[in-house]
């Protein structure tokens, strides 16, 4: 996953080259012009009278938003800033333009990109403690890592024993990983294949898919779709898929700093009233969702579950949009100040059954340790079953590149201890490109309804 940085300025280089691309596809197609520029971006955020019926005031960013003919709302135009490293295409029916993934997939030729991936020593060393603790599953079998990128986890599998590790990757750093694996003699035994998944030729089954495919907050880029290809595909009757389950979760938070030096910050500028900055400073700084690291500290509630993912039974069509409910009281009296998101995936093999690995998955301990003399969560450990292992990007847990992912409100909302927050959540693939998520939070707090509409980028 890289930094906003490092993609914006790598945008910035492409932009004007895709939308060459886009603009001779679309005129081709006798469209117009404007059509073929590349995205913008806005987001609505609404809030609704005590009845949660009609439209007390409204708050419009950017132009209206089109209307779906499934009922949600799309967030118009939309801007790449935030690949990572995945490919989906299931059936050629799909609505992946190729211009749009070969700037993606180019994008992961950076080498930066791998570089922060690897020295995210949680991710790396988990993936490494997974693969070794089940040497005895992977020895003498074959196994595909799906977006190899560098082909690190190919080459811990050849480690592990496997006899053959098809290691695919459709970026341009698969050329590279093909010599990191000449590099360290293991030519004989990690097969590279530069392509996408649906593409590549694998002339046998296998018994293992390894693959790092989570985005942020976990379901960003799609990238599980080629996951499940892969085991459809080619993938044995009981064979494994490392990680083999993920949860998303969702809390309330309050972050009084984050809001005073983002927002109040204008109130007071050198003694200068600079207060009429700030509906455009709460647009600039909240309107998308933000990838950024909280505490256990800043989250007001018990997480609650809004996708668990076993993924050797998940399918593509779940993945298209994705709703949960939730109703938590708050822990503690404060301001909220948005909703943040994070995600957990464990790793099992065949030995343990499903539903044991659901609940341990799904269980409220992702923060449980309660709260200190203070009102503050604690950080405490979660109850591990026998041969699992857990990589969790949790608040409490040891910072990863992953994050949280922050869906900030404009406007804080006093609560009080106790008091309920209750709403819904809706995450479904763009139509523009499906590697985004449109987002629309509705949350009820003391009595008034809110709606936030977004897109993740």
């Amino acid at each position: 996953m890289r930094t906003l940085h490092q993609l914006e300025t790598f945008y910035q280089q492409q932009q004007e080259k895709f939308g060459q691309i886009l603009f001779k596809q679309v005129r081709a197609q006798g469209s117009t012009p404007r059509e073929a520029t590349f995205p913008s971006k806005h987001t609505k955020y609404r809030v609704f009278g005590p009845k949660c019926e009609e439209p007390s005031s409204m708050i419009m960013l950017g132009p209206p938003a089109a209307e779906l003919s499934a009922g949600h709302r799309e967030m118009g135009p939309e801007k790449s800033l935030k690949p990572r490293g995945g490919r989906r295409k299931l059936s050629r029916s799909d609505h992946w333009a190729p211009e749009q993934d070969a700037a993606y997939f180019h994008s992961y030729a950076h080498v930066g990109i791998h570089e922060e991936m690897i020295k995210d020593r949680v991710r790396t060393e988990t993936y490494r403690n997974a693969i070794f603790q089940h040497a005895d599953l992977i020895k003498d079998k074959v196994v595909v890592d799906v977006g190899c990128g560098t082909g690190i986890l190919s080459i811990f599998c050849a480690y592990a024993g496997a006899r053959k590790v098809y290691a695919v990757d459709a970026s341009e750093i698969a050329i590279q990983a093909r010599e990191v694996v000449k590099a360290n003699g293991l030519s004989d035994t990690v097969i590279v294949l530069v392509g996408r998944i649906e593409e590549v030729q694998i002339d046998e089954e296998v018994d293992i898919i390894v693959s790092e495919w989570m985005g942020y907050m976990l379901l960003y880029e799609s990238m599980l779709s080629s996951v499940i290809y892969a085991r459809d595909r080619w993938l044995k009757p009981g064979g494994i898929i490392l990680p083999s389950h993920a949860t998303l979760y969702l809390a309330p938070i309050t972050n009084v700093e984050r809001y005073a030096e983002s927002i109040d910050f204008w109130r007071n500028v050198y003694g200068i009233d600079m207060s009429a900055m700030l509906p455009l400073a709460k647009q600039c700084s909240f309107e998308e969702p933000c990838v950024e690291s909280i505490t256990a500290e800043n989250v007001m509630s018990w997480p609650v579950q809004v996708k668990h993912i076993d993924c050797s039974t998940v399918t593509v069509q779940e993945l298209e949009s994705v709703t949960s409910n939730f109703s938590v009281p708050s822990m503690m009296t404060a301001s909220l100040h948005g909703f943040a998101l994070w995600f957990d995936v464990i790793f099992v093999g065949s030995t343990s059954s499903p539903s044991d690995t659901h609940s341990e998955s799904s269980m409220d301990s992702s923060l449980s340790g309660g709260l200190n003399g203070n009102g503050v969560l604690q950080k405490s450990k979660r109850a591990k079953t026998l041969n699992q292992i857990m990589l969790s990007t949790a608040p409490e847990e040891s910072p990863t590149h992953w994050q949280q992912t922050v869906l900030y409100i404009y406007d804080p909302i006093e609560v009080r201890q106790d008091q309920q927050i209750s709403g819904s959540i809706t995450m479904s693939q763009s139509r523009e490109n499906p590697r985004f998520l449109n987002i629309h939070l509705e949350y009820k707090c003391g009595g008034r309804c809110y709606v936030k509409e977004t897109v993740m980028r």
